[in-house]
């Protein structure tokens, strides 16, 4: 059996904090929403989806060794519906850090998905797929932040009742841009 795995930039406290201020629509508002905790909000900067546990060493080396390029993001301002059943919040700035990390895992990783990097922070899942409803009841809710990048992630990911369970497999220190 395989491991789930993610390249993943984390925002700092302070920007954690913004974003759980954020008014909510309480369940009368909106039904079937699961709020994700703040411990899970990141951006995913390459899926690598299912792999084999002995290819999480070379993954860890791999990003570790890699020349990734120091940058900023931009969080924010306003929530938006990623589809159907996915709320969440842009984050502008990593694309090129995205691309650094798929280069990085291609060698062992499978091949991407093809789709194009759309940075964000996944805030609410929404069973029933009303997420466009969800973000009008949210349109005046902003976040208006920016942080500098101090570290990309290799994550494991391991699903549970409450939704996903993620340990840090590898780090990789970059330098503040």
């Amino acid at each position: 059996m395989g491991v789930r795995l993610f390249v993943a930039v984390w925002p700092p406290d302070a920007v954690v904090e913004a974003i759980a201020g954020l008014p909510r629509p309480g369940p009368a508002e909106v039904a079937n929403v699961r709020w994700e905790p703040a411990e899970r909000w990141h951006v995913t900067l390459r899926f690598l989806g299912v792999a084999n546990e002995a290819d999480v060493g070379p993954l860890a080396t791999a990003l570790l060794d890699a020349p990734l390029r120091p940058t900023g993001a931009v969080v924010g301002p306003g929530v938006e519906a990623l589809g159907r059943h996915v709320l969440g919040l842009p984050v502008a700035g990593l694309d090129g850090l995205a691309t650094d990390a798929a280069a990085a895992t291609a060698r062992v990783a499978a091949p991407d998905e093809g789709r194009p990097f759309r940075g964000h922070l996944t805030l609410a899942r929404i069973r029933d797929g009303r997420a466009r409803r969800l973000a009008r009841l949210m349109a005046d809710a902003r976040v208006d932040a920016s942080f500098p990048v101090t570290g990309v992630s290799l994550m494991r990911s391991d699903s549970g009742p409450d939704g996903p369970h993620y340990e840090e497999v590898a780090m990789r220190p970059l330098p503040v841009a």
